[in-house]
């Protein structure tokens, strides 16, 4: 995968023109043109394919298993690691912003960290909700990972 700087018109229109069946190569555009200083790597074995890339002050990860109805499409990115300060605290932060901050993706735990995180099935995902989809986690992440670390941050 190569990463080159594209503006967000030129994204918009190669998306547009992509083959809709092609989720690898939606996922790959957007990546393209979000990943800071040449980050974007990705890793290929019989479970699909793993994206990681550098948003901001955050570390980005999409996943793909595959291209079937039923597999699965994932992006998370870790704002938070445990243990924390004030876990119910942050636990009432978090559900809040769940309701009010979050759209399509959500904050939850994953491995001791919390993560902004968005998954859903791969049946008729359009290459617009995947360019959403990678948009919103690692805006929010990067929004929201400064802020959550000074208030809870390792005890």
């Amino acid at each position: 995968m190569t990463a080159e700087t594209q503006t967000p018109e030129t994204v918009e229109t190669t998306i547009q023109n992509l083959i809709p069946d092609s989720h690898q190569s939606v996922i790959e555009t957007v990546i393209g043109s979000m990943a800071q200083n040449e980050s974007a790597m990705v890793h290929e074995n019989e479970h699909g394919y793993l994206w990681k890339f550098q948003y901001g002050s955050v570390e980005v990860f999409v996943q793909l298993t595959r291209e079937t109805d039923e597999d699965l499409f994932t992006v998370w990115a870790s704002v938070l690691t445990f243990p924390v300060r004030d876990e119910a605290g942050l636990t009432r932060k978090l559900l809040t912003m769940n309701w009010s901050e979050t759209l399509e993706t959500r904050f939850a735990i994953m491995n001791d960290a919390v993560v902004v995180v968005l998954q859903r099935a791969v049946a008729d995902l359009s290459p617009g909700e995947i360019s959403r989809a990678i948009t919103l986690v690692a805006t929010i992440a990067d929004d929201n990972d400064e802020i959550l670390q000074e208030t809870f941050g390792n005890v």
